[in-house]
């Protein structure tokens, strides 16, 4: 007949708490006019509570902290912090004391000891202690594994551990979208407006200490997230930076192409990594997180086999008197080398000012060159009118650009400016 043996007890005691911020202490207040049965007596009892504040009594917030109740609740991004204390309850002196603490969480197992050297010897009464922090990377489950090791007076190895299952929930719901500029001139064409909506799914406020975005080596960030009022930056979301509860608050970035990106016109094609979101945030009493989204991505949009752009226009022009513009050609390809002719078409309000059907000569694949053109409007008024088209597989594409006239009086005439690219022949 076997007979199980009984358990041996350990020496040693095992004692894990996790250290947490405080909270304020809150009382439900009790009060009446004095002309109620119980006159001034649940007045003169707020006054005598020493958790209330004096001279403010009916408030529900105290000048005293509440230590932590129960273990609480773990978001991704905040730093998990754990007190680990190892007492000898035994009147024996206990060697080779070795504290070991492990975080499993579902993909990896982390060593979170701050020293793994063994202590020589723990008398009676006495503690070995220690304080781990780990800013916490995934959502899910964790344990924290706990293990001692430990020789007794009469050389016997012992060893125990303990297991500390918790769950970490998602602090935010962030959701992004891209938007592609669109304009004619050629030094934002390629902006892309970044816009990031982030939801506070926490049930506690939070202050929202920075949000920003970490852009690429190809970008250049610009965030639209601020006015300026009296010569000073003043945030769009007011004075106060809290985020309630459910909130959701909207955050907007302009990204532009360096400019030795810019000028090569196969770069930003296709997916493009644009950058990722640094967001730090404070709940209960300073307590901090911070959360790095992963690499965002965006297709960015195709040109075909010819680009056109204008780089410089003015805003205002005189009626009959020549002005000049800019225009810029690319070839989008990364193969051919194309033979380009320019021709002109005037209409009833725009007229050209120069040779038309003119050779503009080769132009090599990723390459691009700069146009001067005059013209001269016969209309006036504010026109705005927006098209921009170009047909790499054709054999021509024709462009209607944005344009301004006016000579003081305003006008509703319709300006139109066409500019024809034929391409005559690939090389």
């Amino acid at each position: 007949m076997e007979v199980n043996p009984p358990k041996q007890e350990h020496l040693l005691a095992l004692k894990v708490m996790r250290l947490t911020k405080p909270t304020l202490f809150t009382n439900i207040p009790v009060t009446c006019e004095e002309k109620d049965l119980p006159g001034d007596l649940f007045n003169q009892l707020m006054r005598d509570d020493p958790s209330t504040v004096n001279g403010a009594e009916i408030l529900m917030l105290g000048e005293m902290l509440t230590l932590p109740q129960n273990f609480g609740n773990i978001f991704l991004g905040e730093t998990f912090s754990s007190y680990i204390s190892v007492h000898n309850d035994s009147n024996q002196v206990v060697k080779d004391i070795l504290v070991k603490a492990d975080l499993q969480t579902s993909s990896q197992r982390l060593n979170l000891s701050a020293s793994n050297a063994a202590v020589a010897e723990l008398k009676p009464d006495c503690c070995i202690d220690d304080v781990i922090h780990h800013e916490v990377k995934e959502i899910g489950t964790h344990i924290l594994v706990c293990a001692v090791s430990y020789t007794t007076q009469g050389g016997e190895k012992m060893y125990f551990r303990k297991f500390f299952k918790f769950q970490v929930l998602k602090p935010l719901d962030v959701k992004t979208k891209f938007y592609n500029a669109e304009s004619d001139l050629s030094s934002v064409t390629d902006e892309v407006f970044l816009e990031a909506q982030i939801q506070n799914i926490t049930t506690s406020p939070m202050f929202m200490e920075k949000v920003s975005l970490e852009p690429s080596i190809m970008y250049n960030v610009a965030e639209l997230n601020s006015v300026s009022q009296a010569g000073e930056c003043v945030t769009t979301f007011g004075s106060r930076a809290y985020l309630q509860p459910m909130d959701t608050r909207q955050y907007l970035y302009c990204l532009k192409p360096k400019k030795e990106f810019a000028e090569k016109a196969g770069i930003i094609k296709g997916v493009t990594v644009i950058g990722k979101l640094d967001i730090v945030w404070k709940t209960n009493l300073g307590e901090r997180g911070r959360l790095q989204t992963s690499q965002l991505q965006r297709m960015a949009p195709g040109y075909g086999d010819v680009r056109l752009s204008l780089e410089a226009i003015p805003d205002t022009v005189n009626l009959e008197e020549p002005f000049h513009i800019t225009c810029k050609i690319t070839n989008c390809s990364s193969e051919r080398t194309m033979d380009l002719v320019l021709e002109m078409c005037n209409t009833n309000s725009i007229h050209w000012c120069g040779i038309s059907g003119r050779q503009l000569g080769k132009l090599h694949p990723s390459s691009s060159l700069c146009l001067a053109l005059t013209l001269l409007s016969s209309v006036q008024g504010l026109q705005v009118r927006y098209l921009f088209s170009i047909w790499g597989l054709l054999t021509s594409g024709h462009l209607l650009f944005p344009f301004f006239s006016s000579d003081k009086l305003p006008m509703n005439e319709t300006l139109h400016r066409y500019l024809s690219l034929n391409r005559v022949s690939p090389a």
